[in-house]
């Protein structure tokens, strides 16, 4: 037994100091990226056309394929259950294609090949999928469409539709999307100023919108999100009821990323909640 306590460390040896058994040390946590989402029916419609869907990974491991993150936002229309549909479709798709065009490749530790498409390709690839499948299993149906696949700092984003992206710092809310609407169209000529678009009566006709026709012009751009910054996803049921100041002050303020988008959303109903709203905040991992 003596010999067994000396083995152990638990005895002590005549002589010298007491010997403290050897403790394992935990291991520091990786950096992840945090996500926080959520959606919400609004104060005056009786469903949700909005859909949102976020897949992330981590590995633990040191190998190739680091984690990412693929946030997609999509904000129905058509009426009845048409919208709906539409905005389900289109979110599924474009995560599909993504998965399938550009992390299974990346995951299995394929070679990049020459003919393999960049990752605005990826994107325009995976939402032209989604036009097509709106436009054949939903007649008369449509979305928008604005999903960002989250790199490390770097955001890669397709858009399409008045749905947005901000980047937001310490600075505040700079939006990095551009709307597809009659209104801003309208601004940009010169033909009504910012205010008056905000009450114009058809400020939510969109020219451009996933399902609506057979070849779609997709927006890409690729961002650097800042140190300590976040990246916000979000459908018109927020932008056009919560100011960007507010916005800023709400995720400046929040404990956590998940109650800074339950914020936001409790925001907007208290502005009248007329519109489904949807919220994706991301925050990459520090370093």
């Amino acid at each position: 037994m003596r010999f067994l306590r000396n083995l152990l460390g638990l005895a002590k040896p005549s002589g010298s100091a007491p010997i403290s058994p050897a403790l394992p040390t935990a291991p520091s946590p990786r950096p992840r990226l945090e996500v926080g989402w959520a959606t919400d029916v609004g104060e005056v419609r009786h469903h949700n056309e909005d859909a949102a869907l976020v897949i992330t990974a981590e590995h633990g491991d040191d190998g190739a394929a680091p984690g990412l993150g693929i946030l997609i936002l999509a904000d129905g229309m058509g009426g009845q259950q048409a919208g709906e549909v539409a905005s389900s479709i289109a979110a599924r798709i474009v995560a599909y294609t993504i998965v399938r065009q550009f992390y299974l490749p990346l995951l299995t530790g394929q070679e990049r090949l020459a003919d393999q498409p960049a990752l605005n390709e990826v994107l325009v690839n995976a939402v032209q999928a989604a036009n097509n499948a709106v436009a054949g299993q939903v007649p008369g149906g449509g979305t928008t469409l604005t999903c960002a696949l989250v790199l490390g700092s770097r955001a890669y984003v397709a858009h399409v539709g008045d749905s947005r992206a901000y980047i937001v710092s310490g600075e505040g809310l700079s939006q990095i999307t551009h709307d597809h609407s009659l209104v801003d169209r309208l601004v940009e000529l010169g033909q009504l100023t910012r205010d008056e678009a905000t009450i114009h009566p058809q400020k939510n006709v969109l020219y451009r919108a996933v399902g609506q026709s057979g070849t779609l012009e997709v927006d890409t751009s690729m961002h650097v999100i800042p140190q300590g910054g976040r990246l916000l996803l979000c459908s018109d049921g927020l932008w056009t009821m919560v100011s960007e100041a507010e916005m800023a002050y709400i995720i400046a303020t929040a404990p956590s990323l998940q109650e800074a988008c339950n914020g936001l959303i409790a925001a907007a109903n208290r502005a009248g909640g007329p519109d489904n709203i949807t919220v994706i905040l991301v925050e990459p991992p520090a370093g």
